[in-house]
């Protein structure tokens, strides 16, 4: 049954960064220990919000959710779980500021990737999924950690993460969903940090309520926002966010029983005054095309923003390259 309402979350007054660090020779908080930030579940659609919801240019197919400025976040009527692709590594890196919060310049812990980290690299990408190259012996701090996850995609840096943060993927998941509880995402399960395992699923709601809490952290809308970064070994490796330059910055995902997702913040105006939009769209397919192409999200999102501030969009050359697994490029 799909699920109709409005987010009963408190309004973000402001986004705050978190400033408290803890130096990983301390023992990590658990998720959210401190965040004063309301979790009530979504409620249901009242009457003074749906005259508003008329003007909203929804995607056609899939699912999304909205908020801008300090107005109440909106989602469309499809609000069913449905697989998120690598839009989970918001959760896996919100644990992880959660746990190890970063500061200014600061780099948080150091890991040392150990050979069967190698070997899982390589079987995954054997399988298709999206992986950025690393060796056995180099040292990646928390920060290049969280480039290589949220830029290019990394689904063997999240389980790197994982065991790091947690002690295990298993720990690490059950934590995932502890805090999936704690942040009212009550149509959100959890099975892996990458998303990759299509059992991962949720809706746009349950991931904007997310999205907003991740960004409290200044690093993790610094990382959004870099179109690449440089890590030791893969070297250069570059954003997957296809309407980066158009100033929509989050975290993409892609697969192909998830279609093409992307959680994003932009900046916007709306009567007069420059406002920050939030949202969330999943399952975007490309018209007429059996590919998952992460443009299509691109587009949903910006149609949806643009209807909300009444402005037009201006769509920049997309790059529309097919992906044939979680961001990873078809041949």
């Amino acid at each position: 049954m799909s699920i109709r309402f409005a987010s009963a979350v408190a309004v973000l007054a402001g986004i705050t960064a978190c400033t408290a660090a803890v130096p990983p020779s301390q023992a990590p908080r658990h998720a959210g220990a401190s965040d004063k930030l309301s979790r009530q579940p979504a409620a249901e659609l009242v009457d003074a919000d749906r005259a508003s919801l008329a003007k909203v240019q929804w995607p056609t197919d899939g699912q999304a959710a909205v908020v801008v400025g300090h107005a109440r976040p909106v989602a469309s009527a499809d609000q069913e779980p449905v697989p998120i692709a690598s839009v989970a590594k918001v959760m896996t890196a919100y644990l992880t500021l959660e746990a190890y919060p970063l500061r200014d310049a600061d780099d948080g812990f150091t890991a040392t990737v150990s050979p069967d980290e190698v070997q899982m690299e390589s079987e995954e990408a054997a399988l298709g999924q999206s992986v950025v190259a690393v060796q056995a012996g180099e040292r990646l701090t928390e920060r290049e950690m969280l480039e290589a996850l949220l830029i290019p995609s990394g689904n063997n840096i999240a389980r790197i993460l994982a065991t790091r943060v947690a002690g295990s993927e298993s720990l690490f998941i059950a934590r995932m969903n502890d805090a999936a509880h704690e942040l009212g995402m009550n149509h959100t399960t959890y099975t892996d940090p990458s998303g990759w395992d299509p059992a991962t699923t949720s809706t746009a709601a349950d991931q904007l309520q997310l999205f907003r809490h991740a960004m409290r952290f200044a690093v993790f809308r610094q990382i959004v926002k870099m179109p690449y970064a440089a890590l030791p070994v893969a070297g250069t490796v570059r954003n997957t966010n296809p309407i980066l330059a158009d100033g929509f910055f989050g975290k993409t995902g892609s697969e192909s029983a998830a279609g093409a997702c992307l959680a994003f913040f932009t900046h916007a105006v709306l009567k007069g005054h420059r406002q920050t939009a939030v949202g969330v769209v999943l399952g975007q397919w490309e018209p007429n095309s059996s590919s998952v192409v992460l443009a299509a999200a691109g587009r949903a999102a910006e149609d949806l923003v643009g209807s909300l501030t009444a402005q037009r969009p201006t769509y920049r050359p997309l790059i529309q390259m097919p992906i044939r697994a979680d961001n990873r490029p078809a041949p």
